[in-house]
């Protein structure tokens, strides 16, 4: 059956729209696929799905707080956008629960969010912040308008990424700026674990980038200049998946299937990367120590993570 679908589906890459690719398997109903161009991995069309139904109650008390190291991180990011500081408008499209735009309210931004939770919105209007509920171009923000546009772990969840990181261009000022972040489709995790890896979640994630495939789409939405850097990695899955494998013995489901047990066990990607980041935050030498290993998963372009800079 899967190879008929295969053969059957005409869709298109997400970032380069090449339609040959390599089938990787299926996960959560949703068939996977490998872009044969540029690597990165998408699902079959989900054209029909209501975004914001699915993540109407997204957030709650759990999700909506994090350790303080996260938040001195996060001051760091809004202080590192002054540079662009020109009209002092500031969007973070897709805010969850509103982190990055109270740090940057409190470097003096006028910022505000826009996302689809309704949860996560009612959470961020009692705190007083100003946020739209819906979907960007329902939005319908001036064009030149904002300084500053973020999107933090949003893009992969979306799907028509291209489409909106047109509309991003649009609404940003001229020698504004878009800074993103997103899980990387050809990092470590993803080359180590494939569909295993906790990213690989579809139809919450539909997408997962490559380096190649997203500097496409935004050059394609016509900014100037682009930089894509790959960082940060888990040991801690990669440790428990392989541990799985080895000593995990097979048991059937109900349908017949082998499998293994521990496979319904849903390993905590978060927390344990709270934990590793925590860790390397400690201590002046820990934070060297962290950066060096950055530089290397950037350099290898093997980072489980992409964060991109781009100027319109």
């Amino acid at each position: 059956m899967f190879n008929d679908f295969h053969q059957k589906c005409i869709e298109q890459c997400p970032c380069c729209h090449t339609v040959e690719r390599k089938a990787i398997g299926e996960k959560n109903g949703f068939y996977i696929f490998l872009c044969n161009n540029c690597q990165t991995l998408y699902t079959q069309s989900v054209e029909d799905l209501n975004v914001a139904e699915n993540y109407d109650d997204y957030y709650h008390q759990g999700n909506l707080t994090v350790p303080d190291f996260v938040n001195v991180r996060l001051n760091e990011i809004a202080k590192s956008f002054e540079s662009y500081r020109q009209n002092n408008r500031l969007l973070d499209v897709g805010c969850g629960a509103g982190l990055l735009l109270e740090a940057s309210l409190k470097n003096k931004w006028q910022a505000e969010g826009l996302e689809v939770s309704s949860s996560s919105v009612d959470s961020l209007r009692k705190r007083g912040i100003k946020v739209f509920h819906g979907i960007l171009s329902e939005a319908q923000f001036p064009a030149d308008h904002f300084d500053v546009v973020t999107a933090v772990e949003m893009l992969e969840h979306i799907p028509n990424p291209a489409e909106v990181i047109v509309e991003i261009h649009r609404i940003l000022r001229p020698g504004g700026l878009f800074w993103a972040t997103t899980p990387h489709g050809r990092g470590a995790s993803a080359r180590l674990l494939g569909q295993k890896w906790s990213c690989v979640t579809p139809p919450e994630h539909l997408h997962l980038f490559s380096v190649k495939g997203l500097q496409k789409i935004i050059k394609e939405a016509d900014f100037r200049e682009v930089k894509i850097s790959t960082y940060g990695v888990n040991p801690f899955e990669i440790f428990h998946r392989w541990r799985e494998e080895d000593s995990s013995p097979p048991i059937v489901n109900a349908e017949g299937e082998i499998r293994n047990e521990s496979e319904a066990k849903q390993f905590d990607r978060v927390g344990t990367g709270y934990e590793l980041n925590a860790a390397l935050s400690g201590s002046p030498m820990r934070i060297m120590t962290k950066n060096f290993l950055n530089s290397i998963l950037n350099a290898t372009r093997l980072g489980d993570s992409l964060k991109v800079w781009a100027v319109k």
